[in-house]
């Protein structure tokens, strides 16, 4: 039987769930869908590009985000639902972090965190590195809170679960910097 390429994503993703990303190899998927890793090459050029077609499916699975609300509101919205998409994964923040570096795909959130900051009237110029510097910040704090939560859960460190995550509260700071910095922009425009 013949594997689509949504087979090959979706395998691909059980194995990154089930081993994390350091074995998801195209030989052990090859191994897994029961074909040669060589077959592998007929939906995916390379291993690049069928990470940033599991990083998309990661994103694609998560809670979207609503187009109503105000600015911040809908920032958060995108902000909570990245995080969310990639903490239900095993290394789900150092899959999509990494192919959203390289340019290979994963850009959905960039494009929900543009739109909504543009609703907000910031200035243009604004927009793209505020946008970046969110997806930074959740890259980071999520990728952290991500190893730490595998790490305890093998046994690697001693440290207990986190009681609860500061990410609300460190997204707010952010939101709060650009907020400032639009203002402060518009002011000196005036």
């Amino acid at each position: 039987m013949r594997n689509s390429r949504a087979d090959v994503v979706d395998r691909a993703i059980a194995v990154l769930d089930g081993y994390g990303l350091a074995d998801l190899s195209m030989r052990r998927l090859g191994a897994e869908l029961g074909v040669q890793p060589s077959a592998l090459y007929h939906h995916f050029a390379n291993k690049q590009l069928l990470l940033a077609a599991v990083a998309d499916e990661l994103l694609a699975r998560g809670v979207r985000a609503s187009d109503e609300g105000t600015w911040d509101e809908r920032v958060a919205a995108v902000c909570g639902g990245l995080r969310d998409a990639m903490l239900a994964y095993r290394d789900g923040a150092e899959l999509v972090a990494t192919v959203h570096a390289f340019g290979l795909g994963a850009r959905a959130p960039y494009d929900a965190l543009s739109a909504a900051l543009s609703s907000g009237d910031l200035p243009a110029d604004l927009v793209p590195i505020a946008a970046r510097t969110l997806l930074h910040f959740v890259f980071g704090h999520v990728s952290d809170e991500q190893t730490h939560l595998q790490a305890g859960s093998a046994g690697a460190i001693a440290d207990p679960p986190r009681e609860a995550s500061e990410f609300a509260l460190g997204l707010a700071i952010v939101v709060d910097g650009i907020r400032a910095r639009a203002t402060e922009e518009f002011a000196g425009r005036a």
